[in-house]
């Protein structure tokens, strides 16, 4: 043997140590021996980082329901298959007159970006049942029995969509976000079919490792909210990828002018009006590959000109030092360590929580659910054991506020042999009062509801007195000065 032969021999070996050594590695991954419910709530454990160069896997296989075959609704519910044969729904929204509409769609081709991950993703979406191309549709499901079943199914809506997700309805038009612009279409509900060319009201950045974009318009119909995910996991496709992404962006539905509401958000989902405080919330998917511990994904109430810290920080404060070492360049704003703000409530690490409505009255799902938010948690893929694929329940109090941990609502997706039958994508009441959830990978809608629950009263919203003026500039401190001073002169006096 010559001595090139047996340095390549060597060098080969060598290779395939490494390779198999990280195959290995992904495969086996980095598992956790900690239950999820230590990282929800509000005061989730936030513990050190465990870097991973390569991204665990906790890869779930999505089988498909049987014949007869459902989820697990808990105590008091019932769950039922009010459409299937989708192909990959994921948003929906009730309309006024009970008709639901569904996205089919899926990943563009513009969505492989950033690195390393992003070619991961496409890997791991494919076999998890992902992967298919986008239908790219807009479909309307009718029950026109009033059974709790779709009889009816129209294609509203294909011409023009591209990876369509975010839906709204307001002013006579259907609202669409693709993945790369918000679109308006002349609309009223009733509609099977909607033939005319829609208005662009937004550009928004294509594609990126998040591709969907949510919509969420004002009570009044005037604003238009879209929530816009990163290109990346913690920003290393440097600054210009990740321009007008990671944020929500609030839109005049009249001159489709914008301006950024909030930002540092990594891929913000679930938008809603909590119906006691009158608040924007959201639900966002936090980073990636810092251990399956880390870091929470969570839902938090979001004021004009918020920052949640991505991609420099995470739960507030904590700050990401891969940041600086992947992209130096991307250098985080001085004011921000001063600035950045902490979640509410955290729905824990890797859970993929994605859709969100809040009880607003008229829900039968009995007592227990009238006051709070519902939350489809799709699923991890770089977990083990895997967390999420569920719904979930985060009661709120009478102020407004999240308590506890959330409760199932919509439990055994996965079966237990490393396959899930289908992943909760999205959840909205139909008319009815039912709870409907997508389950993208199952091409079904269920329907939960307690049978005999009378519709739930609204969350009482809270009126608080307004705050008096001001009418001098003195501090507290030299204002009980001045008290004392005062009752020391009528004191002399009498």
């Amino acid at each position: 043997m010559t001595l090139f032969s047996r340095k390549s021999l060597l060098i080969l070996g060598g290779v395939v140590l490494v390779g198999g050594g990280a195959v290995g590695y992904v495969l086996h991954g980095n598992p956790s021996d900690q239950p999820i419910t230590l990282f929800e709530g509000h005061n989730p454990k936030i513990v050190d980082p465990q870097p991973e160069k390569i991204p665990s896997l906790g890869l779930v296989k999505s089988i498909g329901w049987g014949a007869g075959e459902a989820p697990k609704p808990a105590q008091g519910l019932t769950v039922t298959r009010f459409a299937e044969g989708l192909a990959h729904p994921r948003t929906m929204l009730t309309l006024p007159n009970g008709d639901v509409l569904v996205s089919l769609t899926g990943a563009p081709k513009e969505a492989a970006g950033g690195g390393f991950m992003g070619w991961a993703a496409k890997i791991v979406m494919g076999m998890v049942g992902a992967g298919e191309p986008s239908a790219n549709q807009i479909v309307l499901l009718r029950d026109a029995k009033g059974a709790g079943k779709a009889d009816q199914r129209f294609t509203l809506l294909q011409a023009g969509l591209d990876s369509p997700s975010g839906l709204a309805v307001g002013n006579g038009k259907l609202y669409v976000a693709n993945h790369n612009a918000v679109l308006a279409y002349d609309f009223t509900p009733g509609q099977t079919a909607i033939t005319t060319a829609p208005k662009k009201l937004m550009d928004l950045p294509a594609g990126g490792n998040h591709w969907m974009r949510n919509l969420l318009l004002s009570p009044d119909g005037k604003k238009l909210y879209v929530a816009i995910g990163s290109a990346s996991n913690i920003g290393e496709g440097g600054p210009q990828a990740e321009q007008g992404r990671a944020a929500i962006y609030e839109i005049n539905t009249d001159t489709g002018s914008h301006r950024q509401y909030a930002a540092g958000l990594r891929n913000p989902n679930g938008l809603g009006w909590n119906p006691s405080t009158g608040e924007m919330w959201v639900t966002v998917n936090e980073r990636d590959q810092l251990g399956p511990d880390l870091v929470p994904d969570y839902l938090t109430n979001v004021p004009v000109g918020a920052h949640y810290g991505w991609p420099w920080f995470y739960w507030g404060k904590t700050e990401d030092n891969r940041v600086y070492d992947k992209t130096p360049q991307y250098q985080m704003p001085e004011f921000l360590i001063d600035y950045v703000r902490k979640p509410e409530y955290g729905l824990g690490p890797h859970v993929a929580a994605l859709g969100m409505t809040f009880a607003t009255g008229g829900g039968r799902l009995g007592a227990a659910y009238a006051n709070g938010a519902f939350i489809a948690r799709h699923g991890s893929w770089n977990r083990k054991p895997a967390v999420g694929y569920d719904v979930v329940f985060v009661g709120f109090d009478a102020n407004g506020t999240p308590v506890g941990k959330p409760q199932p609502v919509l439990t055994g997706f996965l079966n237990g042999e490393g396959q899930t039958h289908g992943r909760p994508t999205w959840v909205s009441f139909a008319q009815d009062g039912a709870l409907l959830v997508s389950d993208d990978t199952a091409g079904i809608i269920w329907r939960v509801i307690a049978p005999g629950a009378a519709p739930a009263p609204a969350p009482k919203a809270i009126v608080a007195p307004p705050i008096p003026p001001q009418r001098d500039l003195n501090s507290d401190p030299e204002r009980r000065l001045r008290l004392q001073m005062r009752e020391m002169q009528q004191m002399r006096q009498n």
